[in-house]
């Protein structure tokens, strides 16, 4: 008989996980209370406009082709990709604009001459971020950082070596801010903490091995959009007989004598962005459970009677995201699939969001439209603009009325740098913001990477991909090691996979 594994939530990382657990022999049941698969990496349709509903940008696609190949398919087949050229538009209220390309020479050509910057040192930062992730990557990232077997002694001296390059003990920003002179330099290089919800004003140094993903190894676009990620590996799973269980709600994880032993579920509708029951529980035996779930609502809503890790749970969370999914009735020939307009005083932002746990006024504002290269996602002649700002996580703002100044603004300084009335070309819109983001995908406190990595140790106090107290308990997802985002919630179902022969 095969043992059986149940999979709590069908985001990216369960997905993975329910495709290298059924490629080992198991009999694989995936949970999911929404009706599809994806969990924020699905679409929305708004009128005649189609939306990524939620991460935009697409990197390391390696990551998947790895994992199709575990099955001996290939990623590209289910899911045709192709890079970017150019990648990010850039502009600044005062005229400044410049774009990032495929080639990280033509990148720093144009950074240059735009933002006075020399060639060389950008060059050389670009060289150092791919450094970082060659001494960090094997170690850090595609293992688990809390099973000490992993750790070879050369390991730990090839770390003790590099610590000085590996910046633990200096903030991002006090890096960039050292090696450039142009403040929108500084900025550009900064932003990158937030594709991990950070601050560069705190997070150590060592996370600027992220431009390497898009400077080194590229950005890419999926054939139909980001949805078509999810989407393909949900078709592998469905072809190597995963039994998906949507609309169902895992209740508790069932614990005996310290070991797994089944999942308590039932059967819901949704209304109001809640989940409301319509059956009785049920009970399923498993051998295994891995919750792709976030760490927090797994432990707090699904082990009542288990200790919970208090230190690792209560962690400053990392950013949350307001989003306005806009039909805009014109074209922008001045815009790509992605844009950034950076706001003028990053600090203040940052100390907004952190410290006082609201919004500025002048925000960062990051606009994704697929419609640059799938035509049918919107009207002839008009775009579908996702139009996002970061947001401190949910801790019982006032969020009406900071949606209603947020929306204000950014509609203002868009027409502002665009020289167009925005709000007139609106024709149909919707919204995403934290306390959907917390009850739709159970995010705690509507963070979307988990804990922040605000500070050195950041690395070491997420949760680990197992648990240490409860026997067949797993977990995968950008709560838990090695982060958020896409590549590492892929790479947390491959650790998963690791680990579970050695436990």
């Amino acid at each position: 008989m095969k043992k059986k594994v149940g999979i709590i939530g069908s985001g990216i990382a369960g997905l993975s996980s329910a495709v290298r657990m059924a490629a080992r022999g198991y009999e694989v049941h995936m949970f999911e209370a929404n009706g599809y698969p994806g969990g924020k990496l699905c679409e929305i349709s708004i009128g005649n406009y189609r939306f990524d509903a939620g991460p935009s940008l697409f990197t390391m696609p390696e990551y998947f082709e790895d994992l199709f190949a575990t099955v001996g398919k290939k990623f590209s087949d289910y899911c045709p990709y192709q890079k970017l050229d150019p990648i990010t538009h850039y502009f600044y209220e005062d005229g400044t604009r410049y774009k990032t390309h495929a080639s990280a020479e033509k990148s720093a050509d144009e950074m240059a001459v735009q933002l006075n910057g020399n060639k060389k040192d950008i060059l050389h930062h670009f060289e150092n971020s791919k450094k970082l992730y060659e001494l960090t990557a094997e170690t850090f990232l595609h293992q688990s950082i809390h099973h000490y077997e992993n750790f070879s002694f050369i390991d730990l001296m090839k770390i003790s070596a590099n610590l000085k390059t590996l910046n633990l003990f200096t903030t991002m920003h006090d890096i960039n801010h050292k090696k450039f002179n142009d403040a929108k330099l500084v900025q550009y290089f900064d932003r990158f903490a937030t594709y991990n919800g950070s601050n560069p004003y705190e997070a150590p140094g060592t996370l600027n091995v992220i431009p390497h993903l898009e400077h080194n190894v590229g950005a890419f676009f999926p054939k139909g959009g980001m949805v078509s990620i999810s989407r393909s590996v949900y078709n592998l799973a469905v072809e190597l007989g995963v039994h998906f269980h949507f609309n169902t709600k895992v209740n508790e994880i069932k614990v005996e004598k310290k070991k797994v032993i089944g999942l308590s579920f039932n059967e819901v509708k949704r209304e109001d962005n809640k989940h409301i029951d319509v059956a009785k529980s049920e009970f399923l035996p498993v051998d295994l459970v891995i919750s792709n779930m976030d760490v927090a609502y797994t432990y707090r809503k699904l082990l009542p009677n288990e200790k919970h890790p208090e230190k690792t749970l209560n962690q400053p969370r990392a950013l949350s995201a307001m989003v306005f999914y806009l039909g805009i009735k014109k074209e922008f020939p001045e815009l790509g699939l992605h844009n950034i307009f950076f706001s003028k005083d990053y600090k203040h932002e940052f100390d907004r969001f952190f410290k006082q746990q609201s919004l500025a006024e002048d925000l960062t504002i990051y606009i994704n439209i697929s419609s640059k290269y799938e035509k049918d996602d919107a009207p002839k002649g008009c775009e579908n603009w996702f139009v996002m700002i970061n947001t401190p996580p949910h801790t019982g703002q006032d969020w009406d009325t900071l949606i209603k100044n947020a929306r204000k603004n950014i509609i203002a300084k868009l027409s502002r740098i665009l020289n167009e009335d925005i709000e007139s070309l609106i024709e149909v819109e919707d919204i995403l913001e934290p306390r959907i983001i917390e009850t739709r995908n159970l995010s705690w406190q509507g963070s979307l990477y988990g804990n922040s990595s605000n500070n050195k140790f950041a690395a070491f106090l997420r949760h680990s991909n197992f648990s240490s107290k409860i026997k067949g308990l797993y977990f995968c997802g950008g709560s838990v090691h090695p982060g958020g985002g896409i590549p590492l919630s892929v790479l947390s179902a491959k650790i998963v996979d690791d680990l579970i022969p050695k436990k």
